[in-house]
């Protein structure tokens, strides 16, 4: 029997075991534009009275079809919202780049919307644009080939972060914990693709459906179950997936159009607080509580026996394992746990100091790999000890068991002791994937190559600052991932607003980057959303990329690796001191103007870094 009041009710039980895991699920829904993109600023809400208004919500991607009942409540069908968005495309191709982009507000909202959005359209129609106005093939296959590392983004990540997110409220359900880990679940399980593919079919066909009149919301809402029926069962296939979700709601269409109408209150509370209260409960709260009308639609499915339903068999997903069955599973971890740790490498010193406060050593011997292979292996084990006891979701004992792996590496083992040459190495690598990744958004926004920064060199050293500065300073909190993500804000928002403080001093107020007119920016050279990136990418940078680098960079010989980073190190010098008289400046670099509107900085496609 279908109780609204209890659905909620248990909804905010998983709240109170989970917030703040939950809260970070929303934001980062929010930051890829899958779900929650309100970026209304302070002034789009004073402002209310333009009219102009929904125009600039489409063009800057912040209009996200979350539901057939928002676009209903903007005066906007999607399929108006859809063709209002290629309309703007293609009546400004070989005119202004600016505004065929629109008003974008921030990296994420701009690059990585989802189709829902129209917003990816955009970017396809801008880049289609680029590519025929601009004056040589070798330049338009740059374009491509930008585009193409943006595609593959979305396709492996903002369409596939609705399945991740399922997943992680369906845990919260039934377990105590939801390690931060399992955002990797597919991953782990070899299922990603598979779960990409799902969610790709469903959005296509959504989109397909919003070039009708009422189509676009009636599949809204037959499509809403196919995110937890992918994170389910992964191995279903996109049209199994897609067939079963329009089984399981058809009949509660209607139902599931008031469950949504329940949070207007709490959308328009959100938007008088400048979403705050958006991000930080009601986003959650109806996250836990259409994961708990899941529940109930696959209750119902199995009762009746729906075609289909047989695939939904992910038995753990729901209830807690036998205690028995889970000592069985986890024998080989509880053993290995309990075995001696081999004598750790004694240091006295400076270098002690360095090794213990900053996690850098200077020399790697035998005894170093040996311990910290072990330590790998034990936080390995020590991660599954929430698992062995009951109160996480048992990955050997799930769907589709993940295997115990001996390998002779470290994994991604994040409390290691870091190379002065890994480090010297992160340090460039990070550089250069910022300025790749910043290089991109322009080539195909604006068809042009721009040499991004301050430098002259293939690199954005803010970047690598950044990341080698998280993984030096904040080296005690590597093994409390909330603090980590807190400490990580705060250094970067420290390191963003005075390395531009010191730029405009330095060069008659110039400016390599603006957030003005950005929710909680200070001076325009911080602001929320910013920081908040940061603190995600800190994450990714010290439990992901960082050790993931640092296996890689250790298989290099020593008499390879210092000449490599010898020579970096001077080509690097040389550019600073070059551009310390020279700087790197010019359109698309430094063309900021205060006077401009901020709607019109569109800051997202020119976040400069130094």
């Amino acid at each position: 029997m279908y109780n609204r009041k209890e659905l909620k009710q248990n909804a905010k039980q998983s709240i109170k075991k989970h917030y703040f895991i939950f809260v970070l699920v929303c934001l980062i829904a929010g930051l890829l534009g899958t779900k929650y993109a309100d970026t209304l600023t302070p002034q789009d809400l004073l402002d209310v009275t333009k009219t102009e208004q929904d125009a600039n919500l489409v063009e800057g991607g912040t209009t996200t079809v979350d539901s057939g009942f928002q676009s209903i409540m903007n005066g906007r069908s999607i399929q108006k919202l859809l063709g209002d968005v290629v309309d703007k495309g293609l009546k400004t191709v070989g005119t202004s780049r600016e505004d065929f982009l629109g008003r974008s507000r921030g990296v994420f909202a701009t690059v990585v919307n989802t189709i829902s959005s129209g917003t990816l359209m955009t970017t396809l129609l801008s880049a289609g644009v680029s590519i025929g106005l601009s004056k040589n093939v070798g330049l338009a296959l740059i374009i491509i080939v930008s585009l193409a590392l943006m595609l593959f983004v979305w396709f492996y990540v903002t369409n596939t972060y609705t399945a991740i997110s399922a997943r992680m409220f369906l845990e919260g359900r039934v377990y105590e914990d939801v390690p931060v880990h399992r955002f990797l679940h597919f991953l782990h399980i070899r299922r990603w693709t598979k779960a990409a593919l799902i969610m790709f079919r469903a959005t296509l066909y959504q989109l397909l459906w919003c070039f009708t009149i009422v189509g676009g919301i009636i599949k809204e809402y037959s499509y809403r179950m196919v995110p937890f029926i992918a994170a389910e069962n992964p191995d279903i296939s996109p049209s199994e997936a897609i067939t079963l979700s329009r089984k399981m709601m058809d009949g509660h269409k209607l139902e599931c159009f008031v469950l949504d109408l329940t949070f207007v209150g709490w959308k328009v509370l959100s938007m008088l607080t400048f979403t705050v209260s958006g991000r930080l409960f009601s986003n959650p709260y109806k996250e836990a509580t259409f994961s708990e009308y899941y529940v109930y639609l696959r209750q119902l499915a199995k009762e009746k026996n729906l075609e289909g339903s047989e695939l939904l068999k992910d038995q753990y997903l729901f209830e807690k394992a036998d205690r028995m069955d889970l000592l069985y599973a986890y024998e080989k971890e509880i053993d290995a746990i309990a075995q001696p740790k081999p004598p750790k490498k004694e240091r006295k010193g400076i270098f002690a100091f360095i090794a213990d406060v900053f996690g850098v050593i200077f020399v790697e011997d035998k005894e170093e790999r040996e311990y910290d292979a072990f330590m790998a292996n034990r936080e390995k084990y020590l991660a599954l000890s929430s698992e062995m006891s009951g109160k996480a979701y048992p990955s050997r004992l799930g769907l589709h068991p993940v295997a115990e792996k001996q390998k002779k590496d470290r994994g991604l083992y994040c409390e290691r002791h870091y190379s002065i040459w890994s480090m010297i190495m992160l340090f460039f690598t990070f550089a250069v994937i910022g300025w790749v990744w910043e290089v991109s958004l322009h080539l195909v926004s604006d068809g042009e190559f721009v040499n991004r920064g301050v430098l002259h060199g293939p690199w954005l050293p803010i970047y690598g600052t950044g990341g080698v500065l998280i993984l030096v300073v904040l080296n005690k909190f590597r093994s409390k991932p909330i603090l980590e993500f807190t400490t990580t804000i705060v250094l970067c928002g420290c390191v963003e607003y005075f390395t531009a403080w010191y730029l405009e001093a330095t060069h008659g107020g110039q400016k390599w980057w603006d957030y003005s007119g950005y929710f909680l920016n200070l001076h325009g050279r911080i602001c929320a959303e910013g920081l908040l990136v940061f603190g995600l990418g800190g994450m990714a940078i010290v439990y992901v990329a960082g050790p993931f680098l640092d296996n890689l960079f250790r298989k290099i010989k020593m008499q390879i690796m210092i000449p490599i980073c010898a020579v970096l190190l001077v080509v690097y010098c040389g550019d600073q001191m070059y551009s310390s008289k020279h700087p790197n400046t010019g359109k698309g670099i430094t063309d900021y103007s205060t006077e401009l509107p901020p709607q019109n900085n569109d800051v997202g496609i020119r976040s400069m870094r130094t």
